[in-house]
């Protein structure tokens, strides 16, 4: 079929073939530039709120952590109902542009955060605009584009924000290496010396550096302006049928799928913020005193990527093949199985010298004296792989759930109030943390017995494999 030529599908939505490729363009790279966000604050937390808490940092960094991270996660959750609602009002795309600028300004704000309350607040602005974008844009794929190609957009959309959360790990990677040249060249512009240490960082880190790369979507939104249709199937509906409200999605015969859909993504949400997003700073403490601790986050975080760009884009295909809900309990049985290795078998090495002498140095992954190797990468790969798999499902499932004209709005509520049952499991871990002196492995190892709670609650949702979308 070639570009121009028009697709038709059984709900009369007709586009042609060069208007679904730039949806699907522009739906990538939003979700690819949000995991680009995401993965920022796992990347620097531990070297930001050090330099930010000073002394307070030894007894309360778990407590900021949990904080943090609980507030983008409901920044999440009220970004994904507000923005869902004005792309149900608006349409999809004008309201995607204003969301990609939201998270693109504050999270390139963040970089100029002088307390952790600050980058709190400016994490939790930058989080609306991030959970905004995911809702539209499932919404404008799964509208624009054939009942057929569903699963295999639904793997793409979910592994395009963990290329971007491959993206930013390798830009740490580089930067570890490239900071003093980069130190160089920012003396070489006339900067003053107080900036260029606040920016490098006094432990050479460079975190602010890796915020400001969290402004670079906003060049997206000209792309999306410019060359992005709009989705004629929310047309026909807003031109047809009453404007959307948020209290539609609690009306009879769709509140309990708002319910169990925001239970669904709720459990996948609380196993990723409360445990697997916790190994790439458990990385960094590992190999805290020895010399690869410039870069034991960034290839934690890269191992963790690749794993979950394999993941989502596997589930969605799985969730086809088998069913929605036979998939849903097999994933989360794989993830609770494998969490139980990696946090719960002694892959976390003691720091001792004694230790360091009993062991061959060419074994571990970055040679001498290391604070992991080989198999703890390789095991946080697949750890990542069938945790993030749910974000190869979700965008599948979910759209499936919900009526043409409250779609954005539904699966945006379902997906990012989800977020805010993650932010409690993040503050809980926090606080274990705090309670188990920095134990990664033990806190995370509790936390991600939520899998459990996943295995049963798929029961009792509606099976919509071989089903049109709602009209």
């Amino acid at each position: 079929m070639t570009d121009g030529e028009t697709v038709h599908d059984p709900m009369e939505n007709q586009v042609t073939r060069g208007a679904q490729i730039m949806t699907l363009i522009a739906a990538f790279l939003g979700w690819m530039f949000d995991g680009l966000e995401m993965g920022l604050f796992p990347l620097v937390a531990r070297p930001a709120l050090r330099e930010l808490m000073g002394a307070q940092a030894d007894t309360e960094i778990g407590t900021w952590m949990g904080w943090i991270t609980a507030g983008f996660l409901v920044g999440a959750a009220a970004g994904g109902i507000l923005f869902g609602w004005l792309g149900d009002r608006i349409g999809r795309v004008r309201a995607m542009v204003w969301s990609v600028l939201c998270y693109a300004i504050f999270s390139g704000l963040c970089g100029f955060a002088e307390t952790p309350l600050q980058l709190a607040g400016l994490r939790f602005l930058a989080a609306l605009g991030m959970g905004g974008e995911w809702s539209l844009g499932v919404a404008l794929v799964m509208e624009v584009w054939p009942a057929k190609n569903r699963p295999v957009l639904a793997g793409l959309i979910g592994g395009a924000s963990n290329v971007g959360f491959l993206l930013i790990a390798i830009v740490g990677l580089g930067l570890s290496q490239f900071i003093v040249g980069a130190e160089d060249f920012l003396r070489s512009t006339g900067m003053s010396e107080a900036w260029v240490t606040k920016l490098i960082g006094a432990d050479q880190s460079g975190w602010r550096l890796l915020m400001f790369i969290g402004a670079t979507p906003a060049l997206l939104t000209v792309f999306v302006r410019m060359f992005v249709p709009e989705s004629k199937l929310w047309e026909h509906a807003a031109a047809n049928a009453p404007k959307a409200r948020v209290a539609d999605i609690f009306a009879p015969g769709i509140a309990k799928k708002t319910i169990l859909g925001t239970c669904l993504a709720g459990m996948a949400l609380i196993g990723t913020w409360a445990s697997i997003q916790w190994v790439t700073p458990w990385a960094n403490k590992l190999a805290s005193g020895t010399d690869s601790a410039a870069t034991a986050s960034s290839t934690t975080q890269i191992s963790l990527a690749i794993g979950a760009i394999i993941g989502t884009m596997a589930a969605a295909l799985f969730a086809e093949w088998f069913s929605r809900r036979k998939s849903y309990f097999l994933l989360c049985l794989a993830s609770l199985l494998v969490c139980a290795y990696l946090f719960r078998t002694p892959l976390h090495f003691p720091m001792t010298a004694a230790w360091f002498e009993s062991v061959d140095p060419n074994h571990y992954f970055f040679g001498g004296e290391r604070a992991f190797d080989w198999h703890f990468v390789l095991v946080a790969g697949l750890a990542g792989c069938v945790t993030a798999s749910f974000y190869g499902w979700l965008p599948l499932y979910l759209p499936e759930l919900f009526p043409t004209r409250i779609r954005a709005t539904g699966q945006g509520f379902a997906f990012n109030f989800g977020r805010v049952l993650a932010a409690v499991g993040a503050l809980q871990g926090g606080q274990l943390l705090n309670y188990f002196k920095e134990d990664y492995a033990r806190m995370c190892g509790i936390m991600s017995l939520v899998y459990l709670a996943g295995m049963v609650l798929i029961w009792f949702c509606p099976e919509t494999k071989g089903k049109p979308l709602p009209e």
